[in-house]
Formats: structure tokens, C-alpha cells, sequence
């Protein structure tokens, strides 16, 4: 299956391999026929979409993108959140699926983009100056964050597109948008919610499938406790192929996350 998200691209690759591979063949050289369909086809993969099985336990947030996790880090102060938050990063190189997907039920509060350079996502430096796009989900009933994605442009990737809007309630794995060619995303949970990471640095994950968090939902007027631990020393919540290692049944009763 082909993502709707780069139509516009994959119809225009299929009809210039096409005419090339028709033309090649018209011509009587069929070798070069063979290569340009293979060549098409490669190509393709680059837009792939495929479906994904959504884990269902209550309270854990998955993974926005497919990649391998490049950073996890405390951030004091991130904006939306007006406060402490954790960020796990997320670097897809061109071989992932850039299909991203929402990490959790809720409501989006706002989708901010915020032009930027096009500079190598692999240096830090580039990622904070580079152009992105972030959607703040919130709690569809009490409106307090949940957590946030980051799609930032790249050195190849320079097309972010986003199809969720303001308002809208989404559910944990639903496609939210593409990053054309790769590059990196961030996820972002507010302290408040006390996340205990499941992943770690290195490790490759899926978009939709791969639990990178748990969440404890409390009142997010309550203080922050001092000794409050961002991160789990528990061991990865997916096998060395990416798969989650474990699914819950699924709940009948609808969760904020």
C-alpha cells in the first residue's frame, strides 16, 4: 500500500518509469527496460504505508515514526507543556516508513510550524534550527497536554505534511502525516505524567506499534514530586525485530491514552 500522502509523487514516478521502460523497449533494448522497472519499484518502497497492529493496553504511548531512537532527555522547560518534559527522538533514515503516526488518544490542541533550516538531523544543532511541525495533543475531556510530536525537516527531506487538524480527536496509531524521505521525529510527554520509558538509545522502533512509554495520569494541577523518575531501567517493550512483545486484550472502555 501506497501513503495518499505522497500521491502527487508516486503517480509521477510511475509514469516517468513508464515512459522510460516503454521507450527502452520500443527501442529494442530490453535490459535497460528491465533495470528502469526495478529502478521504479525501489523507488517506490519509499512511500510504502503499511498497517500496523495497534498494542492496546491502557496508559502507554507509542512511537511516532518508524527509526532508530537517537536521543532520550529531560527537557526543563518545553513550552507547550509549560513545564518539565521528556523527549525521546526518533532518527528515520531513507530505508523507514515516513508515515507518522498519532502516540496516544486525545484531542489536538494546536499544530504550530515553524519555518527553519534543512540541515543534517543527526547534529543536534541542526535539529533545534531546522524546519518542524509540532501538533500538542491534549486530554479530549479535561484539555491538559499529553504529550506532543515534533516533525522536523532534514537534509533530503524537506516536505513535512500534516493532515490532522485542529479539534480533532485521534486515537493512538491513527496516520497523522508523512516526513517525504525520512528524517526525525520527537516525542515529547509532560512530566506531569510521570513517564516511564520503555525504550533505549540505539533501539529500533515501529510507528503505531512499538511502546516507547508508560503514563500515569494524574491531576496535572498536583505538584511534581522531587524524586519523580522519567526514566525505567525496565527491559525494551519490543523484541530485537522491533515487534511488541506483548498485547493486552483489548478494553472496552475508552482511554485518554
Amino acid at each position: 500500500m501506497l501513503s495518499p500522502y505522497a500521491k502527487n509523487e508516486w503517480l509521477t514516478i510511475i509514469a516517468v518509469g513508464l515512459c522510460v521502460g516503454l521507450s527502452l523497449v520500443l527501442l529494442g533494448y530490453w535490459p535497460g527496460s528491465v533495470l528502469v522497472g526495478i529502478a521504479t519499484i525501489a523507488i517506490l518502497t519509499f512511500f510504502r504505508d503499511p498497517e500496523r497492529r495497534v498494542p492496546s493496553p491502557r496508559n502507554i504511548v507509542v512511537a511516532p515514526s518508524d527509526g532508530k531512537i537517537s536521543s532520550i532527555h529531560e527537557v526543563e522547560q518545553f513550552p507547550p507543556f509549560d513545564g518539565p518534559a521528556v523527549c525521546i527522538r526518533i532518527f528515520m533514515s531513507v530505508f523507514d516508513v515516513h508515515v507518522n503516526r498519532c502516540p496516544c488518544h486525545g484531542k489536538v490542541a494546536s499544530i504550530t510550524h515553524q519555518p527553519g533550516n534543512h540541515g543534517n538531523t543527526l547534529n543536534p544543532e541542526s535539529i533545534e534550527d531546522n524546519e518542524s511541525m509540532t501538533t500538542l495533543f491534549v486530554h479530549p475531556v479535561k484539555d491538559h497536554p499529553i504529550a506532543a510530536v515534533r516533525q522536523v525537516a532534514g537534509l533530503l527531506a524537506r516536505t513535512i505534511y500534516n493532515h490532522l487538524r485542529d479539534e480533532q480527536v485521534v486515537q493512538r496509531g491513527q496516520r497523522m502525516g508523512i516526513i517525504k524521505l525520512g528524517s526525525t521525529t520527537e516525542l515529547y510527554l509532560p512530566a506531569t505524567l510521570r513517564p516511564e520509558v520503555k525504550v533505549q538509545q540505539g533501539q529500533k522502533v515501529l510507528a503505531g506499534m512499538t511502546i516507547l512509554a508508560n503514563v500515569t495520569p494524574i491531576d496535572p494541577t498536583e505538584s511534581l514530586p522531587p524524586q519523580i523518575k522519567l526514566f525505567s531501567s525496565s527491559a525494551p517493550a519490543v523484541d530485537e525485530d522491533g515487534e511488541p512483545s506483548v498485547f493486552a486484550e483489548d478494553d472496552p472502555t475508552p482511554s485518554s491514552l
